[in-house]
C-alpha cells in the first residue's frame, strides 16, 4: 500500500496519505466508490470480496486510513459503520448477552438511554457513574464491559482513560471509548489501553455535515471480526458514496481541527470575559477542571465549547441573533454550529445551556459574531 501505516510522519502526512492504494498509472489517487450487490464469483467464495453486505473495495481503503489515525504503524483492524449509533450498537451487542453487567456514563451522548432500556430488556445489567472524577471506578466489579465517552457530550468532562482501562481491564472487563469528540488527532483511546475506539464520523472526522458514518477500531482482530460479524446480521453497513466521500474528507482533518481547536480555544477565552456566562467548559482552557487530565491525554482539546446563559430566552435571544453559526443539533463541522441543547428535553442540563461547535471560519470574524449576539440577548 502507498500510505503511511509503515512510516513516522506527522498527523498532517497521515491523514492527506491514510489508506490510498498503491500507485497505478492512469488511475486516481484515490479510486471512487465501487457501486456493487454482488462480485464475479466462480468457485469457492475465498476471494475479498463476495457480497456487498459484507465486503467492499470502497470500505477498504477508508477502514485502512482510518486505521493509520487511529495508530499510526500499527495493526489495527477498523470496521465502518451507517452511522455513529450502528458503531456503538455493534460493541455493545456484539460483546454483551444476558447476565452480563456494562458500565456507561450518566452524562454521555443523549441517544445512549435508549440503548440502556435495550440492554436491560436482553437481561442485562445497566450501571452508571458520571465521567468527571473517574466515577466509573467504583462500579467496575463484576463487570464485562466499561464503557467511557471522553470529553462527554454536551458537558465536556474528562476522566483519565489510562487509569480507567487499567482498572477495568484488572477487573475482568473491556473498554471501549466514544472518541467522537476529540477524533483521532485529539486522543488515540487504543494508546490509551481501550480496546475499542468508538466514534461517529457523522461529526469531525469528516466535517462538512453531508455524512452519516461511524466506525469502531481494534487492536484484537477477534474482537473486530465479532464487530464486523455484528454489522452483517443487522445490515448496518456505509453506503459506498457515503465511505469515498468520508475518504476524501479525512485529507483536510488536520487542517479542519487544528482551526476548530484554535477557534474553540479563542472563544472560551473570549466567554471567559462575560458576566452572563456561567458555567463554562472547555478541556484546553487552563482554568478549566478537566484541564489537568485532558492535558496529559489528549493532544488536542477539540472544537466544542458549552456553556450557560440565565434562562431559556436569553439562550435562545443568543441563538437567534448569531450570523456566521447555525442552530443545528450536530458538531464537529467547518461551519459553526450551536444549540440550547435543553430543547431536547435528554440531557441532565440547565435551559440556557448552549453547546457550540467551533468551525472554520476566521477567528476574529467568529468571536465578533458571538460577542455581538451576547451583547443582542442581553439588551433584548
Amino acid at each position: 500500500m502507498s500510505g503511511v501505516s509503515d512510516m513516522r510522519v506527522g498527523d498532517g502526512t497521515t491523514a492527506v496519505r491514510a489508506g490510498l492504494p498503491d500507485p497505478v498509472k492512469y488511475e486516481p489517487t484515490l479510486p471512487g466508490p465501487v457501486f456493487a450487490a454482488h462480485f464475479h464469483l466462480p468457485g469457492e467464495p475465498t476471494g475479498p470480496y463476495t457480497y456487498g453486505r459484507d465486503t467492499n473495495p470502497t470500505w477498504t481503503h477508508l477502514e485502512r486510513a482510518i486505521g493509520e489515525l487511529e495508530a499510526p504503524g500499527e495493526p489495527v483492524e477498523t470496521v465502518a459503520f451507517a452511522s455513529g449509533m450502528a458503531a456503538i450498537s455493534a460493541v455493545l451487542f456484539s460483546q454483551l448477552k444476558a447476565g452480563d453487567t456494562v458500565v456507561m456514563p450518566t452524562d454521555g451522548y443523549q441517544a445512549l438511554p435508549l440503548a440502556h432500556e435495550r440492554l436491560r430488556s436482553y437481561g442485562i445489567e445497566v450501571r452508571t457513574a458520571p465521567t468527571g472524577g473517574d466515577a466509573q471506578l467504583a462500579a467496575l466489579a463484576g463487570a464485562r464491559l466499561l464503557w467511557i465517552e471522553t470529553p462527554s457530550n454536551p458537558g465536556l468532562d474528562v476522566c483519565d482513560v489510562r487509569r480507567l482501562a487499567a482498572a477495568a481491564h484488572d477487573a475482568g472487563a473491556l473498554v471501549a471509548v466514544d472518541n467522537t469528540l476529540a477524533t483521532p488527532l485529539g486522543q488515540r483511546p487504543l494508546e490509551l489501553g481501550a480496546d475499542f475506539s468508538v466514534a461517529s464520523d457523522t461529526k469531525g472526522m469528516t466535517g462538512h455535515g453531508d455524512i452519516l458514518l461511524g466506525h469502531v477500531t481494534c487492536r484484537d482482530a477477534r474482537l473486530a471480526e465479532e464487530v464486523r460479524l455484528w454489522r452483517k446480521v443487522v445490515g448496518a453497513i456505509p453506503g459506498p458514496m457515503e465511505a469515498w466521500l468520508a475518504h476524501r474528507s479525512l485529507a483536510t482533518l488536520h487542517l479542519r481541527i487544528d482551526r476548530q481547536c484554535a477557534n474553540a480555544l479563542a472563544l472560551a477565552q473570549a466567554l471567559g470575559e462575560r458576566p452572563e456566562v456561567t458555567g463554562l467548559r472547555y478541556p484546553g482552557l487552563p482554568t478549566d477542571p478537566s484541564y489537568p487530565c485532558a492535558s496529559r491525554q489528549m493532544r488536542r482539546y477539540g472544537g466544542v465549547v458549552s456553556f450557560v446563559l440565565p434562562d431559556r430566552g436569553h439562550a435562545e435571544r443568543f441563538l437567534a441573533a448569531l450570523r456566521l453559526v447555525d442552530d443545528a443539533t450536530s458538531f464537529g463541522g467547518v461551519r459553526s454550529s450551536a444549540e440550547r441543547r435543553g430543547r431536547w428535553g435528554g440531557d441532565a442540563v440547565p435551559e440556557g445551556f448552549i453547546r457550540l461547535s467551533a468551525g472554520a471560519e476566521d477567528p476574529d470574524d467568529l468571536v465578533a459574531d458571538v460577542l455581538r449576539a451576547l451583547d443582542s440577548a442581553a439588551t433584548a
